[in-house]
């Protein structure tokens, strides 16, 4: 059912007048476009950022083959970039689904995966430029259900004012539910019905749905930190609900079975170059280690693999249907999958043949990594990717990452011995209790590992050290700490460029304006919100990128609506203090980040 009419007015009246039109276009290698008059439904997954960064990302092409297996018609958009933005506007055109180029408020469902909080006003644009209310309370049954989900979903309440209904946890088990619960309930629905009544209906069906309308989130005075002190703080953060049988903690979906799960067989290929044009598998979700600062290791709980067969099997599908030459394995920690050997020899076997390389963008610094050298190749990269996070032994105690600097040295030595001739390191700065030493280690590691490089080959290594900034993110044992002031920040980075001698070795600190900005957002109440939809309506988009990043309009709006990001950033609150997030669960239970949060300051004392 493709909406000729818009299309024709697209390709006559704007693609000439935009940058790279190509990622407007849709018609895409492996893309389905259904006849929405034969399925069941309608829906239309939206990533809010460009194209190049959306169609790079596993999670969308792994949803979309789920729901275009089942009798639904699945569809893509994106955010578009300023010029598409200013033409769709000047001409009063809506933003369409790619695949058949129907407008965002004919779907039945709107789905957005919030992957990285500076796009939250990318999500706000989406809407607008859809023809779709951006106040859930202000949506009909005319409007399509707005739900989201993703990382970022784990603290929803800055988003809460915007999106019909969260959905936490693993997408593969909750959005097909969702869907099919919400075409079943218009359906049965009679013309009398509400948009409200039906929410009413969602809310307790799933123990994973969160429908923030039906819970009550008061406001806290800009006087009152989160810390517990003075009068009514703790009434003010609690998430609460407010109408009978709608359960007051929601509990994440989990996919028990991770290799019978599908994969997407025939990814689509983008049209443009996209940031990884590459196949991309996930091999194992979750993480076996307990790093206390990272969200993931949390959230991506429990511990699931895919075995070798069904990994293989379905990268040499990708392969002969897309073509295709480098395979990427994904997970938080891809050299902890159990039969890592054997499925590199085997992915080797198959695909060295065909020229096809393999690679692998997260690996543990542990004993294994001295064995990795010889299992991967080096052509078109030539680079080995690790995150020691921190460099001294007793702050990793601290920060519940238990890595050897001899491994990781053994491991940089084989990849060199292997032909490797680069080597990216992520580290962060600003952690609880870090000193100077720690910093000082950043540039000591790097400075060695280059050296070990001249050792083996005659030549210095190629080092990148890329140190972001630590922000306490909701649900890890770190959420109760304090975040760095701006002043650390630009000192730490000071002095790791201060103390660098080899110039093999580069140093990319993180923008620390951006960071404190996720920061807000983050771990922001309801009340940021009102700050995004501000911001955007002075014209702010494309926040994680630099050329559109402005600071000080957000500085601005959380000044005129009395949002005070010192408290929210710069105080600590011991556990365990109510945060804004805690009516979304972990699998763990809220015991288990007391618990680690607590033997962290045991570690430093």
């Amino acid at each position: 059912m493709l909406n000729t009419t818009l299309k024709d007015r697209i390709a006559k009246d704007i693609l000439p007048q935009v940058q790279s039109p190509g990622q407007y276009i849709g018609g895409e290698w492996n893309a389905v476009a259904k006849d929405h008059r034969a399925v069941r439904g309608t829906l239309c997954l939206a990533f809010p950022d460009a194209y190049s960064i959306g169609m790079s990302h596993n999670g969308l092409q792994v949803l979309y083959d789920i729901m275009n297996r089942r009798d639904w018609a699945c569809e893509r958009v994106f955010m578009p970039l300023a010029d598409m933005e200013e033409q769709l506007r000047r001409h009063g055109l809506p933003l369409y689904g790619l695949e058949t180029y129907t407008p965002l408020a004919r779907y039945d469902v709107l789905g957005f995966t919030l992957q990285y909080d500076l796009c939250a006003t990318n999500v706000l644009a989406m809407l607008d430029l859809g023809g779709i209310p951006l106040q859930a309370v202000e949506r009909t049954m005319e409007h399509p259900l707005v739900i989201a989900g993703g990382p970022c979903a784990v603290n929803p309440e800055p988003m809460a004012r915007f999106i019909d209904l969260f959905v936490i946890g693993d997408g593969e088990k909750a959005l097909p539910a969702v869907c099919d619960a919400w075409i079943e309930l218009k359906r049965a629905a009679s013309s009398l019905a509400d948009r409200e009544a039906l929410l009413l209906e969602m809310a307790p069906r799933f123990p994973f749905v969160y429908v923030p309308r039906f819970y009550d989130s008061p406001r806290r005075a800009p006087t009152e930190g989160w810390s517990g002190e003075g009068p009514g703080v703790r009434a003010s953060l609690g998430v609460k609900p407010i109408r009978q049988g709608i359960p007051s903690q929601i509990i994440p979906a989990v996919v028990d079975d991770l290799d019978a799960a599908p994969l997407p067989t025939a990814p689509i290929v983008p049209h443009v170059e996209c940031v990884h044009d590459r196949i991309a598998i996930e091999i194992m979700r979750g993480c076996p280690g307990k790093c206390r600062f990272c969200q993931s290791t949390t959230i991506k709980r429990p511990l699931r693999f895919r075995k070798v067969e069904t990994i293989v099997e379905a990268a040499l599908a990708m392969y002969h249907s897309t073509g295709y030459n480098e395979i990427s394995l994904l997970s938080l920690s891809t050299s902890d999958y159990p039969r890592f050997d054997e499925l590199m020899r085997r992915m080797q076997a198959t695909f060295r043949p065909l020229g096809v390389s393999v690679s692998l963008p997260s690996l543990r610094i542990n004993e294994q990594l001295r064995e990795v050298g010889e299992l991967l190749t080096t052509e078109r990269h030539g680079g080995l990717t690790l995150a020691p996070e921190v460099a001294l032994d007793d702050m990793r105690e601290r920060v519940g990452k238990p890595i050897t600097n001899e491994d990781l040295y053994a491991g940089c030595r084989r990849a060199f011995e292997n032909g490797f001739s680069r080597v990216k390191l992520y580290f962060m700065c600003g952690l609880p209790g870090e000193r100077e030493e720690d910093l000082d280690g950043i540039i000591e590691m790097a400075e060695h590992i280059a050296r070990l490089g001249k050792e083996v080959t005659g030549r210095f290594a190629a080092v990148v050290a890329n140190v972001s900034n630590f922000v306490p993110k909701p649900q890890t044992p770190f959420q109760w700490n304090a975040m760095q002031r701006r002043e650390y920040f630009y000192a730490a980075h000071s002095r790791l460029r201060k103390i660098r001698r080899l110039k093999c070795v580069e140093i990319k600190c993180h923008d620390v304006d951006t960071t404190l900005l996720e920061g807000v957002l983050c771990r922001g109440d309801r009340r940021v919100g009102e700050a995004i939809e501000l911001v955007f309506r002075r014209g702010g988009r494309f926040d994680a990128w630099r050329e559109h990043f402005n600071i000080e309009r957000w500085l601005q709006a959380f000044a005129e609506l009395n949002i005070d990001i010192e408290k929210i950033l710069h105080l600590p609150s011991p556990a365990p203090s109510p945060l804004p997030w805690d009516h979304i669960a972990i699998r763990q239970g809220r015991g288990y980040l007391e618990r680690e949060y607590e033997e962290a300051l045991k570690t430093s004392e």
